[in-house]
């Protein structure tokens, strides 16, 4: 844990990525019961981007926060993506678009967004930290940081190009700290190195962590306590030092109580707690699947040529394999033949897809284990 940035309130955060939906519009009205019981239980911090539900999160926001409340009643971090800007006149229009869209005058938080090696060169050519940091100095921006997505290299290779960063977000948890992709537990020891705060994405591995198989689920519920499977996985991540903010994706009410009952009065995890952890990973890392968090970046960002849903193919991938659930099998054709998307074997092998998954993953491979199992 950290206690820098004091108008943070607490350990956790409220990630806009994975708002209630009523089909394919935000469901406005369950969002702001979630606001309200948020702030009300003491909380304040709030995360979105640009294309967070295609452009849907930042408005939703607007209606419901910054519309109702005052504004020192939250903070609110926003980022700067490599796909809406490609020279430095145009970060400026766009900064100014997102103000406008939350219905706000500044960020308490702006981050350069899902860093990687091959965008941050676009980013240094297009005087992408210099503006942010401009801003700053005008009072739009409160806090300069960034968000990651790569190796622990390509990290301290940032931070120290860019040393007044004042804060990092990246994914960080229990799966994935010992992950050569991600990478998580060298990221945090660069960031430390670096006396980064940190804030979390993805503990709960995009709800991966939530669905355990029953001989991991069995090691929890062992252990006789009141805690969710998001409970372990939240407060493994909030329990490390240098952390100052855990986000959650909350997608419902029902999330947004059990998440703020034990992060409220937030207590680190204990020695049998963080044992139980380590028991859990070994048992689920003997499930081979894929290691998708359902951030969508492959589908709204590399725009598959053959209309392949992705994560929504490789959620039922990881259910069929986790839980030997057949049903996936009916399931993922019903999806296919429903939205007229592409199958699994339709792709053509472009890699797009992978030049932008934030989790490395080996996409176009997995999609043939997919064909093979569930078609």
């Amino acid at each position: 844990m950290d206690n820098s940035f004091p108008e943070i309130k607490t350990f956790f955060g409220f990630g806009c990525m994975r708002l209630p939906m009523i089909g394919s519009e935000v469901d406005i009205e369950q969002f702001k019961d979630m606001v309200d019981y948020f702030i009300d239980n003491g909380f304040n911090y709030f995360d979105t981007a640009h294309g967070y539900i295609d452009g849907k999160s930042e408005k939703a926001i607007k209606v419901a926060i910054s519309d109702r409340y005052p504004r020192e009643k939250f903070l609110l971090t926003n980022k700067l993506s490599d796909s809406y800007f490609h020279k430095e006149e145009d970060i400026r229009p766009f900064f100014q678009s997102q103000l406008e869209a939350c219905g706000v005058e500044y960020f308490d938080f702006y981050l350069m967004h899902a860093q990687n090696a091959r965008n941050f060169e676009q980013y240094k050519e297009c005087r992408a930290y210099e503006t942010a940091f401009e801003l700053k100095k005008e009072g739009k921006i409160k806090h300069v940081g960034l968000s990651f997505h790569d190796s622990a290299e390509v990290l301290d290779k940032i931070l120290t190009t860019y040393p007044d960063v004042e804060i990092v977000q990246i994914q960080f948890n229990y799966l994935d700290y010992e992950d050569p992709g991600v990478q998580s537990r060298k990221c945090y020891e660069v960031c430390r190195k670096h006396g980064k705060p940190m804030i979390v994405m993805e503990p709960v591995k995009g709800g991966t962590l939530v669905n355990l198989p029953d001989e991991a689920q069995k090691v929890f519920d062992d252990l006789g306590g009141d805690l969710s499977n998001a409970g372990y996985a939240i407060k493994f991540a909030a329990s490390q030092e240098g952390i100052r903010i855990v986000l959650s994706g909350m997608s419902d009410m029902a999330q947004m109580k059990d998440n703020v009952s034990f992060m409220k009065d937030f207590k680190p995890l204990t020695e049998q707690e963080f044992t139980a952890i380590d028991k859990v990973v070994s048992i689920v890392k003997e499930v081979k699947a894929v290691p998708c968090t359902s951030c969508h970046y492959c589908v709204e960002q590399s725009h598959c040529p053959m209309n392949i849903k992705i994560p929504e193919i490789f959620k039922a991938y990881n259910m069929y394999k986790a839980f030997k659930d057949n049903s996936q099998k009916w399931h993922y054709n019903a999806f296919i033949t429903s939205g007229d998307h592409g199958k699994a074997s339709a792709c053509i092998e472009c890699g797009a897809c992978e030049g932008v998954c934030p989790q490395h993953i080996e996409i176009r491979n997995f999609l043939k284990e997919v064909a093979k199992e569930l078609e």
